[in-house]
């Protein structure tokens, strides 16, 4: 059931928002030990905002889609008197003393929130297999990872746990998880949602994204929680639409791009497959596929591998005494950020802003680009390599080849379920900046056709 089939439910009043919300803790209840998605559950909390929101529709309040709608949290936002913990030992007893931005929106939404998902370590790493909090498993295989960082996310919402939830992507950790969990996973442009009380990793990378069912309920979120945030001077004041207006029936006329090299070598069988068939799904809607050269994206993810290395270990400094209390992965790649000098930092930001100047004249010929979202299906727990395309590869570079690109670029980049197969597979849809609405429409029609 997508967020808009239970919101006609509730005004209805075929179900209840205390009957949804309890049949989400019922979910909770039994695939968490199979697949620990939860560091948190605010039961309580939860039980008194649904029976609020029955109340107010009764008195024909309405506040919105996403009124009554069970949702949950990525362990980095924080909630008033709630953990707040990163999946870290070092924040495991942080107890946040304000809301954060996108929680007060939900909340003024009428949104019911059952708690705080797991991620990997300081939200540092793709596979979610975190020593603190234990790995988060895939809904599809529980001996395959959900993704990371926001896997507790992607996992909730594919296990139907909640209806939608918040993650964060600073180098495709919402995207990731929903292509390996098989969901929805959308990163808006650079600034178009408050990171106002989410705990940082990349202070100029960090975006928050969303996580939902289906493309529609990505953009129902969209909808309640982006706009300009006077406490967030990287939010921008670019004004926001609604952005279900931009529905169509069909692709027809619209520049769809694809890119001539990079995106769409070192791919699996399944994956090939499923672009192959997404492209052809894009024709028959009417698109014109253009061929498009992609500005050198093996160089970005250089350049934003490295900007994330520096930020990190900055952040951190004052914790790294502590090494005790990391995980081995992510104490590795603090050591290494601690190595990048100011004037290799500098060069990377210099080189960033030439490539978004340069990624400015795809749009000329494209108003969507697709890829796919990873070159690999989900990898199993554990696993450091994979081959793909003949070429063996590891398991983090392989996961973030594809989508680390737009962190550093901004851009507005959805990940949808392409043609299923034995593991999910994920089709990414990119625009130019602030364009969202376009984005959305193009995964709304690609995931219906």
């Amino acid at each position: 059931m997508t967020i808009g089939q239970a919101g006609a439910l509730l005004r209805a009043r075929e179900v209840s928002a205390l009957e949804l919300a309890q049949d989400s803790l019922r979910r909770i209840r039994e695939e968490q030990p199979r697949l620990n998605a939860f560091i948190t559950v605010t039961e309580d909390l939860a039980l008194d905002r649904a029976r609020r929101a029955d109340e107010e529709l009764a008195r024909g309040i309405d506040r919105g889609p996403l009124h009554g709608i069970p949702y949950a949290l990525k362990d980095v936002f924080d909630m008033r008197g709630v953990l707040t913990t990163c999946g870290s030992k070092i924040f495991a007893d942080r107890v946040a003393e304000r809301d954060c931005g996108v929680y007060e929106k939900l909340t003024q939404a009428g949104a019911v929130p059952m708690g705080k998902t797991g991620l990997h370590e300081l939200a540092y790493g793709i596979t979610n297999d975190n020593p603190h909090f234990g790995a988060v498993r895939n809904p599809h295989d529980p001996e395959r990872i959900a993704g990371g960082s926001s896997g507790g996310s992607g996992a909730a919402v594919a296990a139907d746990m909640v209806f939608f939830a918040l993650g964060t992507d600073t180098g495709g950790s919402t995207r990731i998880p929903a292509a390996y969990c098989g969901c929805v996973g959308l990163k808006p442009t650079a600034g178009r949602i408050s990171r106002y009380g989410m705990m940082p990793l990349g202070f100029t990378l960090d975006h928050a994204g969303v996580l939902t069912r289906d493309a529609r309920d990505a953009a129902l979120v969209l909808n309640a929680i982006a706009g300009f945030d006077r406490r967030d001077d990287s939010t921008s004041r670019q004004p926001v639409p609604d952005y279900l207006t931009a529905d169509k029936t069909s692709l027809s006329g619209r520049r769809v791009g694809v890119p001539e090299k990079f995106f769409n070598e070192r791919l699996t069988p399944a994956v090939e497959r499923a672009y192959a068939d997404a492209l052809r799904r894009a024709e028959v809607l009417g698109a014109r596929i253009v061929s498009i050269a992609t500005p050198d994206p093996a160089e970005i993810n250089i350049v934003g591998r490295l900007i994330l290395l520096a930020e990190a270990s900055a952040l951190m400094r004052p914790y790294l005494a502590r090494r005790a209390d990391f995980g081995t992965d992510v104490l590795a790649l603090l050591d290494q950020g601690r190595l990048i000098s100011a004037t290799d930092y500098i060069d990377a930001q210099r080189l960033r802003r030439m490539y978004q100047r340069r990624w400015a004249e795809v749009w000329e010929r494209a108003d969507v680009m697709v890829t796919p979202t990873t070159p690999i299906e989900a990898p199993r727990l554990g696993q450091e390599k994979v081959t793909a395309g003949g070429v063996e590869e590891d398991v983090r570079l392989a996961s973030t080849r594809l989508v680390r690109p737009f962190n550093v670029l901004g851009l507005p980049a959805i990940s949808i379920p392409a043609t299923p197969g034995d593991l999910p597979v994920g089709l990414q849809i990119v625009g130019k900046p602030f364009d969202e609405a376009e984005v959305l429409a193009a995964a709304i029609l690609l995931r219906a056709a």
